[in-house]
């Protein structure tokens, strides 16, 4: 008999603390946003609809710090900042665009087991 251990304990938390960390809302879309090209902030700030200005500027932190987003400053007057994917942040935009596809992909069904869901409930 194949029997498989489970993770260890460490372990779980460890991707538990990564999955927090990048697989946040905002976090993907700055990522998907920058998967095929550099942005400056206002444009940045244009395509993840929805974001404020503080929580953009602390999300772009947050995955710079991590290694996934790079800031280049450009020596203009004023200054123009961009900010682009690097190697490990680009090999992070692959599993994330899968996961898009499959949401797309999957969205009427995860309405409708909702919907039976929620009509299975009201009748209990």
């Amino acid at each position: 008999m194949n029997v498989t251990t489970p993770p260890a304990m460490g372990t779980c938390r460890q991707v538990s603390e990564v999955l927090n960390r990048i697989g946040d809302k905002w976090s993907v879309q700055v990522i998907v946003a920058l998967r095929d090209q550099p942005c400056r902030f206002n444009e940045l700030r244009r395509q993840v609809g929805g974001i404020s200005q503080q929580m953009l500027t602390r999300t772009l932190k947050v995955l710079e710090r991590d290694g996934l987003v790079e800031r280049t400053v450009r020596a203009t007057s004023p200054p123009q900042v961009d900010y682009a994917l690097t190697p490990f942040g680009r090999s992070l935009a692959v599993p994330v665009r899968e996961l898009a596809r499959w949401a797309i992909s999957n969205l009427d069904t995860l309405y409708d087991n909702r919907a039976r869901y929620d009509a299975q409930d009201d009748t209990h």
